[in-house]
């Protein structure tokens, strides 16, 4: 049941839990005590709403930044990281492979703030090397979900 609830609620964590029990074919205070198990467990580490920002009036700029470090201990991308994900300013930090060690993605108001982040902020740590910013200029799916749907043309082409 634990592996079935999570695919479910990771699609949709605002489905109800009546909803989840007929799904899962177990009662309903079953489905409430494992999803208080699984936060306590730290498995369920929050709940989320995917918003799409362009269709507000709010401006906001997504970058991401691939970060290359030297780390100093044996726990150094950990050390690094955790100073890094400790700004308010970054959403998400990732050790990845390749060129970069880090791919950090933050949020801000504008290039320049994102820009100033980076240099003033980002940059300056001892451990940090280089990094490179890539800006988002439009999403088109995100966290598996189609956020900008292309109108599609529906008139039948007609030839001689």
């Amino acid at each position: 049941m634990r592996e079935e609830l999570l695919a479910i609620i990771e699609k949709n964590s605002r489905i109800d839990l009546k909803e989840l029990a007929v799904i899962l074919g177990v009662e309903e205070i079953d489905v409430a005590n494992e999803l208080a198990a699984l936060e306590a467990e730290g498995i369920i580490c929050g709940y989320h709403t995917l918003i799409d920002w362009e269709k507000t009036s709010l401006e906001k700029v997504t970058a991401l930044i691939e970060v290359r470090v030297t780390p100093k201990s044996v726990h150094g991308y950990d050390d690094v990281a955790r100073r890094i994900y400790n700004y308010p300013e970054v959403n998400s930090v990732y050790l990845i492979s390749g060129g970069y060690d880090l791919m950090v993605i933050l949020e801000g108001k504008s290039l320049r703030a994102i820009s100033s982040f980076v240099s003033e902020k980002l940059a300056t740590l001892d451990t940090v090397l280089s990094t490179a910013t890539h800006f988002i200029l439009k999403k088109y799916k995100d966290h598996g979900t189609v956020l900008s749907v292309s109108p599609t043309d529906e008139r039948e082409m007609i030839t001689p």
